[in-house]
């Protein structure tokens, strides 16, 4: 029914209807086969290099990846590293028989904490090999408390759970679970990668030239709202702002546009344009910005000034720059960290953001002071991959 009234939804309700379709259009009773689970996006990226390397290993095997999202899905549905792609069923018994017969998965991996009873259940009793990667657990989480057996019953279903910290594998201690290896979180090996990808856009090298540049990734309206005034007020042909919002639909474009008082330019409307005259830059599309962040002097994450999470603040850490991010960010045990590292910056008012990008802005070896924080604590915090990948022999 919410469906109805919500887009998002609805192309999830319709694209689970063509899951078993799909599956036996490309699947055969012969085929060996790997299964990947992700919820969304985001845990699609976090388990990417896990997923390339297991690949790679086992190029004989077809590889099923699932989401549970659209936003995962929608973005995704031709991923590389996989055969088959599409919708993962809901969790009940009879979708999950159904679903296991038609794949027979000789392992699978999930990713982090999309966590499904039922299709974790079949698998155990099918005596399936499965691993949760990345996995972040907190003492609030249904898992452990009076009324969450069910989905404690479930995490019995993974040989093996791969964590980011300690205090996650504690908590599975205290009930039980001890098949727990604290691995850390393999975003670091993600972000690290693009290093060695070739970052280069000729547009934002024509845009940015020789000026000072802040990049504003993954943005809510909460987080413009702080930054508008300070963008209106010191956007110059010397200190150029790139703003790539989390929402590239129209009504979010539009709402940025009014208000900005300044010269700008959208990505969908640079052509034959002169991008260097302007001192803002709007991306109204998505995929650039971990590129993006390598032409950034200074970063602004969003997510955290709202309610929405914290978007990810590895991605511009990997290139050695100082980080500013909202107040609500308790749920992300990296940005606690970096924070009292010092590489990443908390503001929760449009004083306070002003004075800290004055500071940053006004001072070239602040900047690399805390950029070069930021970028030793990702080189500390590689390795989850390996030893994930050391484990997961067929």
């Amino acid at each position: 029914m919410v469906s109805f009234f919500n887009p998002k939804i609805r192309k999830g309700v319709i694209g689970r209807k063509q899951t078993f379709e799909i599956l036996k259009n490309n699947l055969s009773q012969n085929d060996k086969t790997i299964w990947f689970h992700c919820a969304s996006l985001g845990e699609y990226e976090q388990g990417l290099p896990v997923f390339e390397a297991i690949r790679s290993n086992y190029p004989n095997y077809k590889i099923i990846l699932t989401f549970f999202s659209p936003s995962g899905y929608e973005i995704r549905n031709n991923s590389p590293v996989a055969d088959v792609v599409t919708y993962l069923p809901l969790d009940t018994k009879t979708n999950a028989r159904r679903f296991l017969n038609l794949i027979n998965p000789e392992f699978t991996v999930f990713v982090k904490y999309d966590i499904w009873p039922n299709f974790l259940n079949e698998l155990r009793e099918r005596h399936g090999r499965a691993i949760l990667i990345s996995a972040l657990f907190r003492k609030n989480h249904s898992y452990f408390k009076w009324y969450g057996s069910h989905l404690r019953k479930a995490l019995h279903g993974f040989e093996k759970i791969f964590v980011q910290n300690e205090k996650s594998k504690q908590l599975l201690e205290n009930i039980n679970i001890t098949n727990v290896i604290v691995s850390g979180d393999t975003r670091y090996d993600r972000v690290s990668n693009q290093l060695l990808q070739d970052n280069s856009l000729n547009f934002i090298s024509e845009f940015k030239a020789n000026s000072l540049c802040v990049v504003i990734g993954s943005s809510w309206p909460e987080d413009e709202s702080i930054l508008m005034p300070y963008i209106n007020k010191n956007a110059s042909k010397d200190l150029k702002f790139i703003i790539a919002p989390h929402n590239v639909n129209k009504i979010q474009i539009d709402t940025i546009i009014k208000q900005l008082d300044i010269k700008h330019i959208l990505y969908s409307e640079m052509n034959n344009k002169s991008i260097n005259d302007y001192s803002v830059f709007i991306i109204d599309t998505i995929g650039l910005l971990t590129k993006i962040y390598s032409y950034a002097d200074i970063a602004f994450v969003g997510g955290a000034m709202g309610s929405t999470g914290l978007h990810n603040i590895l991605e511009p850490a990997v290139f050695g720059i100082p980080i500013i991010i909202g107040k609500n960010y308790d749920k992300f045990p990296e940005a606690k960290i970096m924070i009292e590292n010092g590489g990443v910056i908390t503001v929760d008012n449009k004083v306070k953001l002003e004075n800290e990008l004055d500071r940053l802005v006004n001072f070239s070896e602040n900047r690399k002071e805390l950029g070069a924080i930021n970028e030793t604590f990702i080189k500390k915090n590689r390795g989850a991959v390996n030893q994930i990948i050391d484990y997961a022999r067929i």
